[in-house]
């Protein structure tokens, strides 16, 4: 891995040797984007399954189904789109989340919200801002393509909403956004959410208690 390589939460090469190496190694890694219902189940319930804390980390998921070809369940056939949205009701319920409220439309396009999402992680406030726009969208059923929304969240979670405004047109953040999809490409995440333990990849919130006993018998 290059100096120039992607590096979760910000975190820096010491003597050559990346923290992201050690850590993927010794811990666990949850790739998301918010527009993932079923990453916002996951993002719900992580930290309460898995035995260690996973680094969370912001990926675009359209640049992901860019570099595979895939798509969506929710821009398929009628019956899909609808299955899919009863199975995360049905798991909100069950998880004891409140009733889902589906943005409108759903999905849209999640740029603006994820290089918030990584400007976050950047200040410290990740996972505040990841919940507060997690559930703006999916118990509050707010769009987060609309800015005002998005910013809503990042004040929620703490930040500067003005410098989060600012932050989503900085190249760097765009830059630390597109190298972390290419990075999660790379340890083959092919879709969200997924949580990367060791070498092994779980794509899904039915698998996050499969990666929880990975991780433990690390």
């Amino acid at each position: 891995m290059s100096r120039r390589a992607f590096h979760p939460a910000g975190i820096l090469d010491i003597c050559g040797v990346s923290f992201f190496m050690l850590f993927i190694v010794a811990g666990a890694i949850f790739y998301f984007d918010l527009g993932s219902p079923y990453a916002y189940l996951t993002a719900e319930r992580i930290d309460a399954v898995l035995p260690a804390p996973a680094i969370w980390q912001p990926i675009s998921l359209g640049g992901i189904f860019k570099q595979t070809g895939r798509s969506s369940w929710a821009v398929g056939e009628a019956g899909d789109r609808a299955a899919g949205m009863a199975e995360v009701e049905r798991r909100a319920l069950a998880y004891g989340l409140p009733p889902v409220r589906w943005p409108e439309p759903w999905p849209t396009n999640y740029l603006l919200a994820m290089r918030v999402a990584t400007f976050a992680f950047q200040q410290g406030r990740g996972r505040e801002f990841t919940l507060q726009a997690f559930r703006a969208a999916f118990q509050g059923g707010h769009d987060l393509a609309v800015r005002e929304n998005v910013l809503d969240a990042a004040d929620a979670a703490g930040l500067d909403a003005r410098q989060a405004g600012a932050a989503a047109e900085d190249p760097q953040i765009k830059l630390a956004l597109r190298d972390a999809t290419d990075e999660a490409h790379r340890v083959g995440v092919f879709g969200v959410p997924t949580v990367v333990v060791g070498s092994e990849v779980f794509w899904g919130d039915d698998r996050l208690e499969e990666a929880a006993a990975a991780l433990a018998g690390l």
